[in-house]
């Protein structure tokens, strides 16, 4: 028996990422059961953050304010830039508390295969920004992926020319991890960012 309204609203969640179409029935029924002004809440919440967050215009970060507050913030430093591929990369930085600079969100990596090149992505922007003569260092944090490194190679090569230190941070075993579990490319890449203690 299938129900035109539960099918499309199950439809609609299972465009959500990590989602699938059992999870998103799940989810749908969850709507329909939960008091009616719990499920609008959530209607009002993604209608209220559709219509009032945008990216930064300097970063490109999601904000709801003219600039992100990281960008205006009077203690971070200009000097260092982080560059990440999306926001949400933005907010798992911050979950460190050991970054104090700024960041460049590019809105995707390199993939030649996807029709993604370096016009698609906001790599002009950042180079604008290194034009200033405040940065002193870029520190890439593109994904650990094919696509990120050839990202993160490729936006170091332009920063050779601006006499601005590209760096890269560092990949590997994971803190609880298991060398036996550990596949040979991180294994590689915990060896090459290996330092002195």
């Amino acid at each position: 028996m299938a129900i035109v309204s539960i099918d499309k609203l199950t439809t609609q969640l299972s465009r959500l990422p990590g989602v699938g179409r059992k999870t998103a029935q799940r989810f749908a029924y969850h709507l329909l059961s939960v008091p009616e002004e719990q499920a609008l809440e959530l209607a009002d919440a993604i209608t209220d953050a559709r219509k009032n967050v945008h990216r930064c215009p300097v970063c490109s970060t999601f904000t709801d304010q003219e600039l992100c507050e990281i960008c205006t913030d009077p203690k971070r430093t200009e000097a260092v830039i982080c560059v990440v591929c999306d926001p949400k990369d933005v907010m798992a930085m911050e979950k460190t508390r050991e970054f104090n600079g700024r960041y460049h969100v590019l809105n995707g990596s390199l993939s030649p295969m996807n029709g993604i090149g370096p016009g698609d992505l906001r790599i002009n922007e950042l180079l604008q920004r290194c034009d200033s003569g405040d940065v002193k260092e870029v520190i890439l944090a593109t994904n650990p992926d094919v696509e990120g490194e050839a990202t993160a190679a490729y936006i170091a090569k332009l920063l050779k020319s601006k006499n601005i230190t590209a760096t890269r941070i560092a990949h590997g075993v994971p803190i609880g991890g298991n060398l036996e579990y550990t596949d040979e490319v991180t294994l590689a890449k915990a060896l090459e960012g290996r330092r002195i203690l």
